[in-house]
């Protein structure tokens, strides 16, 4: 590209002409960086809005009539929505020590012993991550009604182990890949059983994988809509299940409000995690 400067000089005009390059390193960084400042706007610009909506004092949320922190407070009172939160927690919490318990005692199996039929393991754990959630949902759901199981609480739990624990699995695996073999030797040099040698030495290494897999576990059963709702029954229906049943009739400045405390517990869970990266370090 050639660009010209034009100078005004005792009563004449003066110019200079140099060739600019699309691919210059400076031309470069900034279309790099308007790139990526208009993807970050794509991205949080929705999320900002919701978040400011949610203290309008508007029902309809069409347009901005005035602050308001009523809708917080009508959503404390909400006793189906509380109930769907409450159950939505205890479900996570136990899906997220179940997945974590057995993704990493899986993938110390894998990783540790050589056995016939490990590779087909290995593809079957992933079979969950790739499968479409709407037919995982309807096998799940056939498999409990071929057993006599009720829906409730236990189908759901066993539903979200289900493709919970395979991302734990792989994200403790991928650190077991770094890890050094000596140390568990050591460990056993010096007298220790291979239960304490697990324990006190290949567990901690095994930290932050096992911190990043109870996080993406933790977040995916909160968030988990379809399979949920072909194994819920009424009295364990979740908080996205109640959400998007209100969702559905129209909007409502009571999910607004939800939406941004997810936002800022969401935030404080990422700022948790890297402290605590950083502490492993």
């Amino acid at each position: 590209m050639r660009v010209c400067d034009l100078a005004v000089c005792g009563g004449g005009v003066t110019g200079s002409c140099r060739n600019m390059s699309l691919s210059s390193p400076s031309v470069f960084r900034t279309v790099l960086r308007s790139w990526t400042a208009a993807v970050l706007v794509f991205l949080y610009l929705p999320i900002l809005v919701l978040v400011a909506y949610s203290f309008n004092a508007s029902r309809l949320n069409i347009r901005w009539v005035g602050f308001t922190w009523k809708w917080y407070g009508e959503l404390w009172s909400h006793a189906p929505l509380m109930e769907a939160a409450k159950n939505s927690v205890i479900i996570a919490a136990i899906t997220t020590v179940l997945s974590v318990v057995l993704g990493t005692l899986g993938a110390w199996l894998l990783h540790r012993h050589r056995f016939r039929g490990a590779a087909a393991i290995r593809v079957l754990v992933g079979v969950p991550i790739m499968m479409p959630e709407i037919i995982m949902g309807v096998s799940l759901l056939v498999l409990f009604s071929a057993l006599a199981v009720p829906l409730g609480f236990t189908t759901v739990i066993i539903a979200h182990v289900t493709f919970c624990f395979p991302f734990v699995l792989l994200a403790v695996r991928a650190r077991l890949a770094g890890l050094d073999p000596a140390l568990e030797e050591a460990a056993l040099d010096l007298g220790a059983t291979p239960l304490r040698a697990f324990w006190l030495v290949i567990v901690p290494a095994l930290r932050p994988g096992i911190v990043a897999g109870a996080l993406l576990a933790f977040t995916l059963s909160l968030d988990e809509v379809i399979v949920t709702y072909f194994t819920a029954s009424p009295g364990s229906a979740t908080l996205p299940l109640r959400i998007f049943g209100m969702a559905k009739v129209g909007l409502n400045p009571m999910l607004n409000a939800l939406s941004a405390i997810f936002v800022v517990a969401t935030i404080a869970i990422v700022i948790f995690s890297e402290r605590l990266k950083r502490f492993s370090r």
